[in-house]
């Protein structure tokens, strides 16, 4: 009898951990190739895990709701082969983003005490949503966060760091150790460790709240919780400012009712208004490199591949952002297909993991929803995000060299969210207006 290990697989390149949510088998049980062992989530969609040997599950090493790090063994399963010895099915090896600021909980193992880990190189630490999370609640400041030592890569605070700081200050132990100076690696020596489950990082320090009148508590449902951390660590990461502008798009609404029925029938699938937002966001990102970019430290990341996000609605009413990758290598045709493809999906809940990674700018739809205008959060750690608000006929100003008129026209507000560190007004109002002149400027007697 041989053992194998299914171990947890890579989910995506910037995907580095994922959430046990259900097993599907228990010790014991016979599995077949390829069936559905358990079901696993990310913080963007959600997975089956199939068994990659047959045989019985002879080992269950992780609970549900445990997060799990990519590549670690998450079962054992016992196969009928005649040999003894253990076979692992090789984990496939994280691809680790030189943006911090996407990586989420380090996927690194406690560090017994004597362990070496590597000192921040560049003084700046990164903290995972679980640990952001942990001390909101707990009522940890950053300035009392940075002070906590660091067990995993680089020397960042891992879950188990923030809960034995937590457990030591509630029962009036040390609270921080300060690491010793040393030239490369800290020898970091830790404090008396306790489990989670001996130190729970949700203790209630006081008794509930009580709601006054007439209300209703809804419990945050799992997706709920991953957006709230990831617009609070938004904001807490980027210093938003947000521009505006208008489009006149008469040219481009007249063009899309002209065509939309001979698209249909030709390429077997509906024309829409988001893949001609996004070509013009695509010809304008061209111009303006800066804003398809991320921030790493105090360096700046210019991005050469183009992958936008299209925020899009559940039917939960939650929002996912599946990406359409290398956005400005598609025409119209392709860049439709990708939209429609992947709206479905999300909407069916058949997204892939990769479908939701590697985006480079975001775009959101406000207008769908009867908004004229809105100032999105940042999809971090993009540095931008475009809203468009929904197209509305009002009467405007029609400047010509004969004089001016007043024409019922189809006019849209943009508006766009950028990162001050990295991208200035000037910047920010100028690649704004250029994709309203694209949209604006749009030929009406194109061909499809």
């Amino acid at each position: 009898m041989a053992l194998v290990d299914l171990v947890m697989p890579k989910l995506g390149e910037s995907i580095m951990e994922a959430t046990i949510l259900r097993w599907h088998k228990k010790a014991g049980d016979a599995i077949k190739m390829d069936e559905t062992v358990l079901d696993i989530a990310t913080d963007k969609v959600d997975s089956e895990v199939p068994s990659t040997a047959e045989g019985v599950l002879a080992e269950v090493l992780f609970n549900e709701n445990d997060v799990v790090p990519v590549g670690a063994v998450i079962a054992r399963i016992k196969t009928g082969a005649s040999e003894t010895t253990v076979t692992s099915a090789p984990p496939p090896s994280p691809v680790y983003e030189s943006v911090a600021a996407e990586v989420m909980e380090e996927s690194i193992p406690y560090q017994p005490a004597g362990a070496h880990v590597n000192a921040p190189s560049n003084g700046i630490r990164f903290y995972s949503p679980l640990v952001l999370n942990i001390a909101a609640q707990e009522g940890i400041g950053m300035v009392e966060l940075e002070k906590i030592p660091g067990t995993g890569n680089e020397g960042r605070v891992t879950k188990k760091d923030i809960l034995q700081y937590v457990s030591n200050k509630k029962t009036g132990g040390s609270t921080y150790q300060p690491q010793p100076s040393v030239k490369e690696d800290v020898l970091v020596v830790p404090m008396n460790r306790v489990e989670p489950a001996a130190a729970p990082a949700h203790t209630p320090s006081m008794a509930p709240t009580v709601y006054s009148g007439n209300v209703e508590v809804i419990e945050m449902d799992r997706m709920r919780k991953l957006i709230a951390e990831h617009m609070v660590r938004s904001k807490q990461t980027s210093p938003h400012v947000t521009s505006f502008t208008e489009a006149d798009v008469t040219n481009l609404v007249q063009w899309r009712d002209k065509m939309k029925k001979e698209f249909e029938k030709r390429e077997g699938t509906k024309i829409t208004f988001t893949p001609l937002f996004i070509e013009a966001i695509v010809k304008c990102i061209k111009k303006y490199p800066l804003i398809n970019s991320s921030v790493d430290g105090d360096r700046i990341i210019v991005k050469k591949d183009i992958n936008i996000g299209m925020a899009t609605a559940l039917p939960s009413g939650s929002l996912i952002v599946p990406v359409i990758k290398n956005a400005d290598q598609l025409n119209l045709v392709g860049l439709a297909k990708q939209v429609n493809n992947l709206a479905d999906s999300a909407r069916t809940g058949k997204l892939k993991p990769d479908d939701t990674t590697g985006g480079t700018f975001t775009l959101t739809n406000v207008g769908t929803f009867g908004s004229l205008m809105g100032t999105p959060i940042i999809n971090q750690p993009q540095v931008a995000i475009l809203a468009v608000g929904a197209i509305k006929k009002r009467p405007v100003v029609i400047e010509t060299p004969h004089g001016d008129s007043i024409a019922i026209r189809h006019m849209m507000y943009l508006s766009m969210s950028y990162d001050h560190r990295i991208v200035d007004g000037s910047l920010g109002a100028t690649f704004l207006t250029a994709v309203a002149n694209e949209l604006q400027n749009f030929n009406g007697d194109r061909d499809l």
